[in-house]
């Protein structure tokens, strides 16, 4: 009869295996989605005659800071674990927990500054506020128009002769729907991420990590970091593509 102490470490080692391979099927099926929403930006946006290029909230680059330190604080979560520190891994998952509430928060203060400019998940084309050019700037058919006396003119209208707004009613904003669509989509997935820290921190605190078993605070750990690499990517494509 085989010694359990033997076959404990082959199964913890085919849990974690699998386990590995689960969650690395997970992020490449998230990152599917994300590409198939970034392709979709892109043909949009080369395809209407209308686009709206608006200032980005400062708030999402602040939020950007801080799911990056969340992602050191888990780091080290794991590096206690793995050391068999589960108090000490309790407290760094605990403070993962707290940036990341920032984060939310973060995100929601710029939707909020958003709604406020007039960008809405639907709003149209001449619905924003501010300062023309400086704020936001519309594209006709990828080129900026001349904003005059309250009427928007092609580019090549040099002599302001034929104001397109009645045209222009029409149009919605697309690179709004776009924008809200692709950071709700992050935090929901940051949600996940959210209750999965809340679940590590309890099993932390209960002792259920060691130094031969941690395998669930591996996998939140590794998807915590994918979140903080998908949102600089996406803050990235929404500041140079839009």
């Amino acid at each position: 009869m085989s010694d359990p102490t033997t076959i404990a470490p082959d199964e913890n080692e085919r849990k974690f295996r699998a386990r590995k391979n689960l969650t690395y099927l997970l992020l490449f099926s998230i990152v599917m989605f994300f590409m198939a929403l970034s392709s979709a930006y892109v043909v949009s946006k080369g395809s209407t005659d209308y686009w709206v290029a608006f200032r980005i909230p400062k708030a999402f680059y602040y939020s950007t800071a801080v799911i990056l330190l969340s992602s050191v604080a888990i780091q080290l979560a794991l590096g206690a674990a793995k050391r068999g520190q589960g108090r000490a891994a309790a407290g760094w998952l605990a403070i993962t927990l707290a940036l990341g509430l920032g984060f939310t928060w973060s995100q929601f203060k710029g939707w909020g500054e958003l709604m406020d400019k007039g960008y809405y998940m639907v709003s149209r084309v001449m619905g924003g506020k501010g300062t023309y050019g400086t704020d936001f700037t519309i594209l006709r058919k990828g080129v900026p128009m001349t904003f005059a006396d309250g009427n928007y003119y092609a580019a090549d209208d040099a002599a302001q002769a034929h104001p397109l707004n009645a045209e222009m009613e029409d149009y919605k904003n697309t690179a709004s729907s776009y924008f809200y669509i692709l950071t709700w989509a992050h935090w929901v997935h940051l949600l996940v991420g959210l209750i999965a820290v809340v679940v590590m921190t309890v099993k932390a605190l209960l002792g259920r990590y060691s130094a031969g078993d941690h395998v669930g605070l591996w996998q939140g750990t590794l998807y915590w970091h994918f979140l903080a690499i998908l949102w600089v990517y996406l803050l990235s494509f929404l500041a140079f593509v839009h």
